[in-house]
């Protein structure tokens, strides 16, 4: 999502806005705040380090920046999607604190009609296809590697269609996307709610997560249809931005928001567990209480704002000067029951704001 509030900050040196690396700051970490890995955001998540290397770069003349979803493809890369219609191939360590990563490939997406596409959520399938969401419409079509669309598209619901074919707002709809099951699951996270959906006891907006269900794997989108769907509580002026499958039926959830005022930005990772959620697909209206829906349990695991700054510099005055605009999460492994994982933040191609990449690793609750 590219940013809709304009940031009322005052630029710091434009030096700041270049390259810088993890790598100074490992060399002289924060004092321990667990007996872990003394990077500790919480008791559950630790950040590890990170890397400005990607920061105002540019591949055979394409921006390395826009950066909203991330996702292993399967050969050691990682492919990382620009809300700038552009796919990219990144090589990122494997080893040490610092996810250094450079460009190795970059190719353009656009639609069925050759119009680029306003692409937030990406899903690498096992036979090396790749799933793009739209915010646009939204919508959720295929393409190879190398960026050609191959014409499939997979039915979205109409209620989350944007107005007036729908119920969405623009620039609020498919923001996240993850697949699950051996990629027999697909599931999509709106970014904000529907117009007429409301919010629970707490007065969190209630936002829908919508999944389907791919076909075989020779033809997996002509065999797509939707299933059910669940509403999520996204905590008040944040909106979801990411979300990625555990493995076990439940999901990693990246909540966002930026306070002009303030000049901040709100990052906070989320354990959401819809196992015992209401099936919402056929409800008009979402409430909670007597007689409404059950949405998705959700637990904090970190609020990033907690997490050391790793002597990471920003050229606006964040109070965490390591966060930034993360849009984008992936699940790159485990660890000694832990999970890694890799962040990514979008950086708008503003010299205010930075294309950094994060290392993180989450302990979850029991289920």
């Amino acid at each position: 999502m590219r940013t809709r509030i304009p940031l009322a900050l005052v630029t710091v040196a434009a030096a700041l806005a270049g390259c810088v690396t993890a790598q100074t700051a490992a060399a002289q970490p924060p004092a321990p705040r667990d007996g872990r890995t003394g990077h500790a955001c919480s008791p559950m998540v630790a950040v590890h380090g990170y890397s400005d290397s990607l920061d105002k770069t540019r591949y055979h003349g394409l921006p390395v920046a826009g950066v909203s979803a991330l996702a292993p493809d399967g050969d050691g890369h990682l492919a990382a999607l620009s809300d700038r219609s552009v796919l990219f191939t990144l090589d990122v360590a494997r080893h040490g604190p610092s996810p250094h990563a450079r460009t190795v490939g970059g190719v353009r997406l656009a639609d069925g009609a050759g119009a680029p596409l306003d692409s937030e959520g990406l899903v690498v399938e096992r036979r090396g296809t790749r799933l793009v969401t739209s915010e646009t419409e939204p919508s959720i079509g295929r393409y190879t590697a190398d960026g050609t669309f191959t014409g499939e598209r997979l039915p979205v619901p109409r209620a989350l269609r944007v107005r007036p074919e729908g119920r969405a707002e623009p620039n609020q709809t498919f923001e996240g996307l993850t697949a699950s099951h051996g990629g027999r699951k697909l599931t999509a996270s709106m970014e904000g709610p529907l117009e007429g959906d409301g919010t629970d006891a707490r007065r969190r907006a209630l936002v829908r997560f919508q999944n389907w269900r791919l076909g075989p794997p020779s033809a997996p989108a002509r065999g797509a249809s939707p299933t059910s769907q669940w509403a999520y509580p996204v905590d008040a002026g944040l909106g979801v931005a990411e979300i990625a499958a555990t493995g076990d039926g439940r999901y990693l959830v990246l909540e966002r928001g930026y306070d002009v005022d303030a000049g901040a930005n709100t990052i906070r990772l989320y354990l959401a567990d819809p196992r015992r959620a209401s099936d919402v697909a056929a409800v008009e209206a979402l409430r909670t209480g007597p007689g409404g829906v059950r949405p998705a349990r959700k637990t904090l695991l970190a609020d990033l704002g907690d997490c050391p700054d790793l002597g990471a510099p920003n050229p606006s005055p964040q109070p965490n000067p390591l966060l930034d605009n993360i849009e984008a999460l992936a699940v790159t492994g485990r660890s000694h029951g832990r999970l890694r994982l890799l962040l990514a933040s979008d950086d708008n191609e503003r010299a205010e704001e930075v294309t950094r990449l994060y290392r993180l690793s989450a302990r979850l609750p029991r289920g």
